[in-house]
C-alpha cells in the first residue's frame, strides 16, 4: 500500500469519526437543548429518534474503527502493495460514508447493506495482510 493512499485512507478516517461526532453532538444538542449539553448531565437525558440514531450509528462506526486501524498498521509495516487491500480499504471508508445518512434515514434495511459493504472491505483488507 503506497504511502500516500495511506495517507489519504487515514485522513479520510478521521474526517469520518469528526462526521460521526458532530452529528451526533448537533443533533443531541437540538433534542435537548443547551442547558443539558452544557450542564454537568448528571441525569440522562431524551435524545429522540435521530440523535439516538446518530449515537447508535457512531457507536457501530467505532466498534469497527479499530479494526480498520490495525489492518492499516499491519499493511504499513509489511510494506504489502496488495490491490485487494487497497480496494478493502476504498470499500470499508464508502460503506461507512454511506452508513450515517442511511442509518439517520430510519428507512428499514437501508443501513444494512452499508454496514456489509464496510465489512466486507476488512474481509479484503485482511485478505490483503494474510495472502498478499
Amino acid at each position: 500500500m503506497s504511502p500516500e493512499f495511506a495517507s489519504f485512507a487515514l485522513a479520510g478516517f478521521a474526517l469520518l469519526v469528526l462526521v460521526h461526532v458532530g452529528a451526533h453532538s448537533m443533533l443531541l444538542k437540538a433534542a435537548v437543548g443547551n442547558d443539558w449539553t452544557i450542564g454537568s448531565r448528571d441525569h440522562p437525558a431524551a435524545p429522540g429518534p435521530l440523535a439516538g440514531r446518530a449515537e447508535r450509528a457512531l457507536r457501530n462506526f467505532l466498534e469497527t474503527a479499530p479494526a480498520f486501524l490495525a489492518l492499516m498498521l499491519a499493511l504499513h509495516w509489511s510494506g504489502r502493495e496488495a490491490p485487494i487491500a487497497v480496494l478493502g480499504a476504498s470499500v470499508y471508508l464508502g460503506g461507512r460514508v454511506a452508513y450515517l445518512p442511511a442509518y439517520l434515514s430510519g428507512l428499514r434495511y437501508l443501513r444494512t447493506p452499508f454496514w456489509l459493504l464496510a465489512s466486507t472491505g476488512l474481509v479484503l483488507m485482511l485478505a490483503g495482510v494474510l495472502f498478499a
